[in-house]
């Protein structure tokens, strides 16, 4: 198995990555870019306490976003070499896939999510976020497109480094 697609690089650059990828999404909804928190909508799937759920969406979305890496070095084992351009090219696509299937449909799961259909309810308090994030601000899927675009990048250059 050639060094670029080890598994303890795609461990560790996964697990960078996506810490990156994290803080970008965090970053843009401090300097309010967006409203969207993945992170307390994630956690709010696992419990209804608002300040336990910050913390576990923030391990949910690290240990996705570090099994993801995984994914792309298989695409990357696909095309016979990784590079940032390969890479940028997935995290667009991985952004998208966000944008226009795994949110639309959070509000079908999601135990504490309203719907675009029947809004909220005391059980339900958090906001769906609509196609594209939209519902979270207009800027929400350009700074969801570029954190994944930057993902991707960040993967294609470290896992075809060799030391």
């Amino acid at each position: 198995m050639q060094v670029w697609l080890g598994f303890s690089q795609v461990v560790l650059w996964g697990l960078a990555a996506t810490l990156i990828l994290t803080l970008i999404l965090r970053g843009s909804q401090a300097a309010g870019l967006t409203r969207m928190d993945l992170p307390l909508i994630l956690g709010l799937i696992l419990t209804p306490d608002r300040e336990r759920a910050k913390t576990l969406g923030v391990l949910v979305h690290i240990i996705n976003g570090w099994l993801i890496a995984f994914l792309y070095a298989a695409y990357f084992r696909l095309l016979g070499q990784p590079s940032w351009e390969s890479g940028a090219l997935l995290g667009l696509l991985h952004g998208l896939v966000v944008l226009m299937v795994v949110l639309p449909v959070l509000p079908g799961i999601h135990p504490r999510m309203a719907s675009d259909a029947t809004g909220p309810e005391p059980t339900r308090n958090l906001q769906p976020p609509g196609f594209l994030g939209l519902n979270y601000g207009r800027q929400t899927a350009i700074v969801t497109l570029l954190a994944h675009v930057i993902y991707g990048l960040l993967l294609g250059l470290t896992l075809g480094w060799q030391p």
